[in-house]
């Protein structure tokens, strides 16, 4: 199998989220986590501990949305290592 056919049949849905005070960490179907900062995310660090225990699964499986600070990432951002953009709904109130 080559490499381009192994990242095809990958399964980036999401299985698990934990959010520490520093950290966002989302296990794959596949079997990998992908772990970032939470400051990459402003208004999900500002979240209170428990409101980011309160996380849905969206986008078919492929994203995670916190309705109580109506917030949403996906797994191919994650897996791309990006960060909110400055200026984007991630960095104002909510």
């Amino acid at each position: 199998m080559t490499s381009s056919t192994k990242a095809e049949t990958a399964d980036t849905r999401v299985r698990d989220v934990t959010v520490t005070e520093d950290e966002l960490s989302v296990a794959l179907m596949d079997g990998r986590t992908i772990t970032v900062p939470l400051a990459w995310f402003p208004r999900l660090a500002a979240a209170s501990p428990a409101a980011r225990t309160r996380w849905e699964i969206a986008g078919g499986g492929y994203g995670i949305h916190w309705p109580e600070r109506d917030d949403d990432l996906s797994t191919e951002g994650l897996l791309r290592g990006a960060p909110a953009p400055r200026g984007s709904a991630a960095w104002g109130p909510r």
